[in-house]
């Protein structure tokens, strides 16, 4: 489907063919680790942009290490979660969007729901708008995944 098209160093590609995949393990994998890892990846570039004095980490050059869990700016202050602000700012201008993660799978929804009625960890970062969830088939959208294990269809 990607192939020749230029995707900007914006996707994360997992080769998948659902036909091929009885009983649905490999998809549950595909949604219960790499979409996983990337969420984590993802929501820590979103909230570091989007809100740099709550999630972010603030500069690097006067971080101090506290106890192997974490850093501070200086010799004290709270404890900063995200990344730091060389990791996102290139000095005069943002060098992310800040976007949140969409996951496209070609697959039967009804498979995709079954995976996340198994991982309510993993239904909760799409029911809760972390992350967009989409089916696609034969290579376009074919439904926006909706909260509560159902699906929008969309339309050309």
């Amino acid at each position: 489907m990607t192939s020749g098209s230029d995707l900007g160093g914006r996707a994360f590609l997992h080769s998948y063919e659902w036909p091929t995949d009885t009983g649905f393990a490999t998809l549950e994998l595909i949604l219960t680790a790499p979409v996983v890892v990337a969420s984590w990846i993802s929501l820590q570039y979103y909230g570091s942009s989007v809100a740099p004095d709550l999630f972010g980490g603030g500069n690097k050059l006067i971080h101090n290490v506290v106890g192997g869990i974490g850093v501070v700016e200086g010799n004290g202050g709270r404890l900063r979660p995200g990344l730091p602000l060389q990791a996102l700012h290139d000095g005069s201008a943002p060098v992310h969007e800040p976007l949140r993660l969409s996951v496209m799978i070609e697959a039967p929804q009804e498979a995709i729901i079954g995976v996340l009625g198994r991982h309510p960890e993993v239904r909760a970062l799409f029911d809760n708008g972390w992350l967009h969830l989409l089916a696609l088939r034969d290579g376009r959208i074919a439904a926006r995944y909706r909260p509560g294990l159902t699906w929008l269809a969309q339309h050309d």
